[in-house]
């Protein structure tokens, strides 16, 4: 289950890197101010227009696609994990 949060926080984290922002820095900050503001809508400000409410900056993204999204993303997690644990089990020599 960490994993699966620290795949999610990769996201930002490489957003803000490709912006030239520190990802961590950029990352601590951002779950900081959503925490003590009691706002979910902020994310990385790449255009450093100082602002990190994305609903001002028309930053979007439809339910359905992001919801589509992680179903998927979840669905292969699982699928990994089920042959994992295939290749675990049966792992002996003898098996063949």
């Amino acid at each position: 289950m960490r994993a699966f949060a620290d795949a999610l926080d990769q996201i930002p984290m490489t957003l803000a890197e490709n912006s030239g922002l520190s990802p961590i820095a950029a990352l601590a900050s951002i779950k900081s101010r959503q925490v003590t503001e009691k706002n979910s809508r902020l994310g990385v400000d790449c255009m450093q227009t100082g602002s990190n409410d994305m609903r001002d900056a028309f930053v979007i993204d439809p339910l359905i696609g992001k919801r589509q999204q992680l179903m998927l993303a979840t669905q292969l997690c699982r699928m990994v994990l089920k042959i994992n644990n295939v290749i675990i089990a049966g792992s002996g020599e003898e098996d063949y």
